[in-house]
């Protein structure tokens, strides 16, 4: 019986001190348990407002055939730029259209797109804009180094409206457009990459440059920032395949280098080079890789070129341009760290907007090690 009294006891006094303890934390330390009052109220982060095509083409898609083990899985996911998201005003106005029906007239916005990063843009279930009266391209080779006609473009995204235009934007416009005097074939254009130019040893000529190689092994490469694509027309000359790479600055780059024969990409500095590893004989860029590209976005991209290049390949670095100080302290060393091996490496001033600036030129020929390349 006394054992019966203990017990019921100390049953009794642990149920008073659990009780008590409740009720003291309830009281005394409610507040340390609570959402504060600012956050209690503010609702959460709303939603990106997204188009309806744009969630159309990004959503997963299931495979007809089912599972599929390249995949690893049962659906696919289209591959589409993360910042477009970013940009929902426009990407409302590029991803708004009629489905089945024409394309809004937008080349200056969708390129706007493609340089903020919003690369690749979404594909779109519409026509685009073509010229009202196409002309069939003019052959192989006359093509080559001809003008082509004006109606192959459809000219509402440029300030000028013909090539004429264009041709002569070099002798008459004062402000800067990018390669201003580019579009005309028959001025620097027809020198460039012969020797006939200048003597300087910042211009390598392309016969140089594929003779550091064995005869017939520079078949294919790619020229980054290519303007209207001179060089892949040079080398298309001598039997090599050159994809360009141009965007279209108030010019139709992309139109002008089709109708030249030769192969356009319509991409930014920003997108991983749609190449395998280990592919390409040859990567050429003039002027467009230089001191105003990020540093280290710049060290990812020299990465992205020797990914590509096979064992062997060539880096053609043409008139890379910084202020003195930064090619010694920065880009230097930052070309070095890649690994490539340096066959020519010529350094001089740039002069064109005047000594005082100390602007430096840069033009290198490297090759990837043809073995231990990794």
């Amino acid at each position: 019986m006394e054992y019966s009294c203990n017990t019921l006891f100390f049953l009794l006094l642990l149920l008073s001190s659990n009780l008590l303890t409740l009720f003291i934390s309830t009281t005394l330390y409610s507040s340390s348990c609570s959402l504060s009052p600012h956050l209690q109220t503010t609702p959460a982060a709303a939603e990106p407002d997204l188009p309806s095509e744009f969630l159309a083409f990004t959503s997963p898609q299931k495979l007809p055939l089912g599972f599929n083990r390249n995949f690893d899985s049962d659906e696919i996911l289209p591959s589409v730029g993360s910042s477009c998201t970013l940009f929902e005003s426009d990407l409302h106005r590029y991803m708004t259209y009629q489905v089945n029906g024409s394309c809004p007239d937008d080349e200056l916005l969708s390129q706007k797109l493609l340089l903020k990063g919003c690369e690749p843009l979404p594909r779109r279930r519409c026509r685009p804009a073509s010229p009202s009266r196409a002309a069939e391209p003019l052959p192989l080779p006359s093509c080559l180094w001809s003008t082509p006609s004006d109606a192959s473009v459809v000219w509402t995204a440029y300030t000028c409206k013909n090539y004429t235009c264009l041709v002569n934007r070099g002798h008459s416009q004062k402000a800067f457009d990018d390669c201003k005097d580019c579009f005309d074939l028959a001025g620097r254009e027809s020198r460039r990459w012969t020797g006939h130019s200048t003597s300087s040893s910042l211009d390598f000529t392309i016969d140089e440059v594929l003779a550091t190689k064995p005869p017939g092994t520079m078949r294919i490469g790619l020229d980054i920032g290519g303007g209207v694509a001179t060089f892949a027309v040079r080398m298309r000359e001598r039997n090599v395949t050159i994809l360009t790479t141009s965007m279209n600055l108030n010019g139709p780059f992309n139109n002008f280098i089709a109708a030249r024969g030769v192969v356009p990409l319509y991409i930014s500095i920003s997108q991983r080079l749609p190449f395998f590893d280990n592919t390409l004989d040859i990567i050429h860029s003039m002027h467009v890789l230089s001191n105003w590209i990020p540093a280290q976005l710049l060290h990812f991209m020299v990465f992205d070129i020797y990914r590509v290049l096979r064992p062997g390949g060539l880096f053609w670095l043409d008139h890379f341009f910084c202020v003195g100080n930064e090619l010694e302290n920065v880009y230097a060393p930052l070309i070095e760290s890649v690994g490539f091996q340096k066959l020519r490496w010529e350094v001089g001033r740039k002069l064109d907007r005047g000594e005082e600036l100390n602007e430096m030129y840069l033009s290198a020929l490297l090759e990837k090690p043809l073995n231990n390349s990794w």
